[in-house]
């Protein structure tokens, strides 16, 4: 069975194959590869699923221009399960058990909106309680030939004390059909009072046999950040 996301980052080979791969990007061993998005600001995205993991994982690896930043795992309900940070070693996990209402992407479908207060926990001893709301707002694109709908979301984030982290609101995207969500339009304000905007919504997809397939260097907007132009590299995952 494949290790889970934390096991691969204590024994320090997570996702070690994709990274240093010639040419592309490639799934760790068993695992494969699925779909890669491109993204507006200077973001690339390769979702796989693994042979080992339960019915309806997958797991999507988040690069820049310097390579993967952000590892995510999650289930057919887009429950954020496990995530990994590789610059700071910081694994965050689902605690399921002490979740009062989880997300989910079928009720979200079947109700327009879909309301969720779930807490996380990472592996420096922190403790996070999301709160929040998604909501269909009736809008509908085709970006790259994908049919997408919008959503308005908003995301209240504490400490295990009750203390305000950030609040998140803005636009993303859903597609039914691979039942996931795309980033769009987001404004972030941490507790000191820090705030950003972004835009990373997608550009092109690229699925088995695409030529932009396993692309692990992502092509948009990356020269506007050398000049400055964008606040942030990252998105707010």
């Amino acid at each position: 069975m494949r290790a889970s996301l934390a096991t691969w980052a204590m024994i320090g080979g997570l996702l070690a194959p994709g990274l240093a791969c010639a040419g592309g990007f490639t799934p760790p061993p068993g695992c494969e590869l699925e779909m890669t998005v491109q993204m507006h600001n200077c973001q690339v995205s390769n979702h796989y699923r693994c042979a080992g993991d339960a019915p309806g994982l997958r797991t999507i690896a988040y690069a820049d221009g310097q390579g993967v930043y952000f590892i995510s795992q999650i289930d057919d309900e887009t429950r954020w399960v496990e995530s990994f940070a590789p610059d700071t070693g910081e694994i965050d996990q689902l605690d399921e058990a002490g979740s009062a209402d989880h997300a989910s992407f079928s009720a979200l479908l079947a109700e327009g909106v879909d309301e969720y207060d779930f807490i996380t926990r990472t592996n420096f001893g922190e403790v996070r309680r999301n709160i929040g709301s998604d909501r269909l707002t009736g809008e509908s694109v085709v970006i790259d030939g994908v049919a997408l709908e919008r959503i308005a979301f908003d995301l209240t984030t504490e400490d295990g004390a009750g203390n305000l982290v950030s609040r998140r609101s803005g636009r993303q995207y859903i597609s039914r059909e691979l039942r996931l969500f795309f980033s769009d339009t987001e404004a972030f304000e941490n507790a000191y009072g820090d705030k950003t905007s972004t835009f990373d919504g997608p550009v092109s997809f690229a699925f088995p046999g695409d030529a932009d397939f396993g692309e692990d260097k992502p092509k948009y907007d990356c020269d506007m950040l050398m000049t400055g132009l964008s606040p942030d590299i990252r998105p707010t995952l």
